[in-house]
């Protein structure tokens, strides 16, 4: 387990999101949904520990369509408003530094993504269901959260749905009841859990469980791994997803063992420009199938977020390159380990893109309006590769490790990494990290192996 880092005061890039005055340790949702009427109702409670300095008032994000039926703190009744996202919440006593607390959030809408640059964010309607596609900052589409990546906390989360749908949440199913026409669902996401990691995916899907051989982190059982997919496609997914439990192997291999309890991926029923990730849970589109393994680096980069950016998790959002670049070198490593192309060769390959474009890209802090640019992952891919060139195979791979054990359920920031690496080599790495993340301009390709 990592120590905390000290995140900013607000997020550089979303000032306007989350509240650094607490931290939340639990979440307890219910949520009824009715797909016809696109209407959501729900209550969320928040366990959660004042700062430093008395909390006379504290926010939650919430988008601002729905319409609040009551908040309480610490079972008494509080003072509130709610305007433009934001729900400021005066308890009727200040509370005391470091004091844990309780607050209790009743509301009810029509949920729809919260506007940004790259789209609509968060619970999207379907055809036929919905899902929730949250990052950077779509959480508060759907549920009152303090919507910081670096506070992190666990999760119930109980989805109220028609009984003809199913329900699908990153975690452990602990409960389904049935009523009448309706079914709730009760899923356990134990681990420290990111706001924007948290998903929900409702439609009409057959399951199907993947198994692979028994992981030597636990000889008695691989990790549990359940898909979720429209039935007319079961064949396709077969092939397209098929060695993603000898992935799952291999991640084990290289990145540890995998950190949390199962992993559940969703085939929503709809096209989706690119997969949704979450915490122990991945969505893909339609279009990802086609029985001929054309989106596998897709299936390799969702399952690598499990370890690099889900349970290590970034500090704010300046340092999203951590999630990303080690994403895209899994791809590589995978392709590898797969008889493709090896990671050196794709290494040149994206060396040779990126020459070719811009070079105004600070991959350490690339701004709001670059922070999913393409370029930074596969630049990020090449800083991890120029680590891996200047390391060596063992001390990489042994760093590698380190990282995601070390700082497993943490929080990270590039500075972490830089300190970290140095541990593995006598020569000093400060000349990668100048070149490759803090020079815009490209340097050499890494060679060497």
């Amino acid at each position: 387990m990592s120590h905390k880092q000290a995140a900013p005061a607000t997020d550089p890039y979303f000032p306007a999101s989350g509240d650094p005055c607490y931290r939340v340790h639990r979440y307890e949702l219910a949520v009824d949904y009715r797909p016809v009427s696109n209407r959501l109702k729900g209550t969320a409670r928040l366990s959660a520990v004042a700062g430093r300095d008395p909390l006379r008032e504290f926010c939650l994000d919430l988008a601002a369509g729905f319409r609040l039926g009551g908040v309480v703190v610490d079972g008494r009744d509080a003072h509130w408003t709610h305007r433009a996202g934001k729900l400021r919440i005066r308890p009727a006593k200040p509370l005391e530094p470091g004091a844990a607390f309780t607050a209790e959030v009743r509301y009810t809408g029509n949920p729809k993504p919260v506007g940004s640059q790259w789209g609509g964010l968060g619970w999207e309607e379907l055809t036929d269901g919905a899902l929730v596609a949250s990052q950077p900052v779509g959480a508060p589409s759907w549920y009152p959260c303090n919507d910081r990546p670096a506070d992190k906390a666990s999760y119930q989360v109980a989805v109220t749905a028609p009984s003809s749908y199913t329900v699908v949440v990153g975690g452990r199913l602990i409960a389904r009841t049935t009523r009448a026409s309706s079914t709730t669902w009760v899923y356990e996401q134990p681990a420290p859990t990111s706001s924007y990691l948290v998903t929900v995916s409702i439609g009409r899907y057959q399951s199907v469980r993947l198994t692979g051989r028994a992981s030597r982190f636990d000889p008695r059982r691989p990790v549990p791994q359940t898909a979720y997919v429209p039935a007319r496609l079961l064949a396709e997914f077969g092939t397209d997803f098929g060695r993603q439990p000898q992935m799952m192997e291999f991640f084990e291999d290289v990145f540890g063992a995998y950190p949390f309890e199962e992993y559940a991926v969703v085939v929503a029923d709809e096209e989706l420009d690119v997969p949704v990730e979450a915490q122990g849970m991945a969505t893909f589109g339609v279009n990802h199938l086609g029985g001929r393994r054309h989106s596998e680096r897709l299936v390799a980069h969702e399952l690598a977020h499990q370890w690099f950016g889900n349970s290590v998790s970034i500090a704010d959002w300046r340092h999203i390159w951590l999630n990303e670049g080690f994403a895209k070198y899994a791809e590589w490593l995978w392709s590898e380990h797969a008889g493709g192309a090896t990671a050196t060769e794709h290494a040149a390959d994206a060396y040779t893109r990126l020459a070719r474009q811009r070079q105004d890209l600070r991959l350490d802090d690339p701004g709001r309006r670059l922070m999913f640019d393409d370029r930074l992952y596969e630049r990020g891919g090449l800083a991890v590769h120029a680590l891996r060139v200047a390391l060596g195979e063992g001390a990489f791979f042994r760093m590698i490790k380190g990282w995601t054990v070390i700082h497993r359920h943490g929080v990270v920031t590039t500075d972490s990494l830089a300190a970290h690496a140095q541990q593995y080599t006598m020569l000093p790495l400060d000349g990668v990290f100048e070149a490759w993340l803090r020079n815009p301009a490209l340097p050499p390709l890494p060679t060497g192996r």
